[in-house]
Order: structure tokens, then C-alpha cells, then sequence
């Protein structure tokens, strides 16, 4: 079944791209892989996956001590400051950075070990009260804070879209989150870039590709239904 959910999700990405007129090369996928136990990844990289999204801390670190050393390991859940120090330097990039306060205990965890952390501004563009993420017009601001964090690097944008059944309803989201990752390039801030744009899910990733997603986060449509009795 892994097989064949990677060669349809492949065969989406790459009719998503053509349909907007780039390169595969520009999107990256990442496997969700969050529940999932340590056998179901070993079979994933198998298949050639090396990159994997989770979201808690604890259950990335420990996947991260026996799984092969050449995976990149994303963070894509919401972070709490008290489990930064897990995944500090464990972690390629962290896409769920939304207060100052986070930034500070990343910041000072990195320091601790000589790291330099790459990070993601979430952004609630639709707006949910049950999300996390900064409000749009919050971002902007926000930027400028991080400039004084020398062990942070901002890489770009992450939003979670609302789960519609149709998923040209997101397409607006998108497009809003592109449109926003532009006008903060503009400002040229120090240790900031705008070059990754970590937007679509399962149900819309092939749409985000088609507003300019770089990273897309597909979990379900990999690995199938989560089971959340069975977390590592």
C-alpha cells in the first residue's frame, strides 16, 4: 500500500507542478509521519523517503535515535517552549514558529549548543480561532522582532488551511500566504528569506502547488488513516 499511496502522491505533485507551469524540483514533499510507528518510516525509507514531518517533540526525538542518521527531520506541530530543547538540534526546520517567546527559548536552546535553527513563520490566514499562527497583519511586525535573534534563521511561511471538502475553497488561503511571503522579501531583513512557502495538506496539496507551495505536508495520503491509540 506504501508503495503505491508514494507513486500517486509522486503523480500528483508532479501533474500539479506542469499544471502551474515549474519544476518539480521546486516542491518538496514531506512524509507526516506523526503516530506512525518506527517500522511503518523504516518501510518508507525504503521506498526512498528521507524527509519526515512529526508533531510532538518527544515522539520525534525518539524516532530520530534509532532510525537512519541521512533523514531530515522537520517539525511541523505546534511547538511548546518546554520541548524546544528536545528537538533543537535534531531538527532541518521548525514551521511552526508564532510568538516571540518561542523564538526566545529556540533561540536560547541553539545557543546552548551551537546550532543555527531554521525556522518558519506560521500564519492563520483563514483566521481559525482553533489554530495557531499569527494573524496576517501581525507577521509583518513580528519579522522585525526576529532580526535579533542571531541563532535563528527565517527560511519562509507555513499555514495550516482550513479542511473543506473542496479544495479550491484553500485556494484564496494560498494565494494570501504567497502574497504575503513577497511583500516581506521586499524588506530585506537580516537572517530572513522567504524562499520556502510550506503550505497543502493531504486533502489540498496538488491546489497549493498551484498558488507556489515549496513544502507540502501529506500524512494521510501516504501512510493512510491515523490510528491515535498506537503512538510511539
Amino acid at each position: 500500500m506504501l508503495r503505491e499511496n508514494l507513486e500517486a502522491v509522486e503523480a500528483n505533485i508532479q501533474a500539479a507542478c506542469e499544471r502551474a507551469g515549474r519544476d518539480r524540483s521546486e516542491v518538496t514533499l514531506i512524509a507526516v509521519s506523526k503516530t506512525k510507528p518506527v517500522e511503518t518510516l523504516q518501510e518508507a525509507y525504503d521506498l526512498g523517503v528521507r524527509i519526515f514531518g512529526e508533531n510532538k517533540a518527544q515522539e520525534l526525538a525518539g524516532k530520530y535515535e534509532v532510525l537512519p542518521d541521512d533523514i531530515h527531520w522537520h517539525m511541523i506541530g505546534h511547538m511548546q517552549r518546554n520541548k524546544v530543547k528536545y528537538i533543537v538540534d535534531k531538527v532541518d526546520l521548525i514551521h511552526s514558529v508564532d510568538s516571540v517567546r518561542l523564538a526566545e527559548t529556540i533561540e536560547k536552546e541553539a545557543e546552548k549548543r551551537n546550532v543555527t535553527v531554521n525556522i518558519l513563520i506560521e500564519v492563520n490566514v483563514a483566521k481559525e480561532e482553533s489554530k495557531y499562527g499569527l494573524m496576517p497583519e501581525e507577521v509583518i511586525d513580528f519579522v522585525d522582532k526576529l532580526a535579533d535573534f542571531p541563532h535563528l534563521r527565517v527560511k519562509g511561511l507555513m499555514t495550516i488551511a482550513p479542511f473543506v471538502d473542496d479544495p479550491e475553497e484553500n485556494r484564496p488561503i494560498f494565494a494570501h500566504l504567497r502574497k504575503l511571503s513577497v511583500d516581506i522579501a521586499k524588506k530585506n531583513v537580516d537572517n530572513m528569506s522567504m524562499g520556502i512557502l510550506s503550505m497543502g495538506m493531504t486533502n489540498d496539496y496538488q491546489v497549493a502547488i498551484e498558488e507556489g507551495a515549496t513544502m507540502v505536508r501529506v500524512g494521510t495520503g501516504i501512510f493512510g488513516a491515523r490510528d491515535y491509540t498506537q503512538q510511539v
